[in-house]
């Protein structure tokens, strides 16, 4: 059997980013929990703002069905956003308004890009409610708008700004522990959705 692919992505792109952080500790435990984690970043699939006429004009851009068939092939995907105004960035959300209207990529296989995969959500902020808010937000939007399989694990990190090393690490033990807890369960959950495992 081979391990569940689960894609791994940060709903920000600024240097030094601390869900980009989080992202990366994520898919590095993901290879040590035996998943074959794919880390990718949402500035390699640039986009215009979500725009109907664009798209009945132009159609879908190519980026969007780049990242529709990047979640279509995953079975399981980690999404880590920062909180901007207690609400997700708009370039996540815009991210996935256009890859819900892409079709995919010629070749891309996979399943359903939202209806497929597990889906977890991971956040952070400085504040001390490590962008929860910006995760339940993420979270109706998967879930209600898009009929994803969210699990109610969910790996949050406050005082981010002080959370990570210089080399990118968990400085607390127990907020790893809290994100290894995460992983194991869409790990698990992932397979149990593809059939990897009985």
């Amino acid at each position: 059997m081979r391990p569940p692919k689960i894609l791994t992505f940060s709903g920000s792109i600024r240097t030094g980013s601390y869900s980009a952080t989080l992202a990366a500790i994520a898919a590095k435990e993901l290879a040590l929990l035996g998943a074959e984690p794919v880390l990718i970043s949402l500035q390699d699939y640039p986009l215009p703002i979500y725009d109907a006429d664009l798209e009945a004009e132009e159609g879908v851009p190519q980026a969007a069905e780049q990242l529709r068939s990047q979640l279509a092939l995953a079975d399981g995907v980690f999404i880590a956003t920062p909180e901007y105004n207690a609400a997700v960035p708009p370039l996540l959300k815009n991210a996935i308004d256009w890859a819900s209207r892409a079709k995919g990529a010629p070749g891309g296989g996979g399943h359903d890009p939202f209806k497929g995969p597990v889906f977890a959500i991971g956040s952070t902020s400085p504040g001390a409610l490590g962008g929860y808010r910006a995760a339940m937000m993420l979270r109706q939007v998967l879930a209600l708008g898009l009929s994803a399989l969210v699990l109610a694990e969910q790996a949050m990190v406050p005082a981010a700004h002080q959370a990570f090393t210089d080399a990118g690490d968990f400085k607390d033990e127990r907020q790893l522990e809290r994100l290894r807890g995460t992983l194991r369960t869409l790990i698990d959950q992932s397979a149990l959705r593809a059939g990897l495992r009985a």
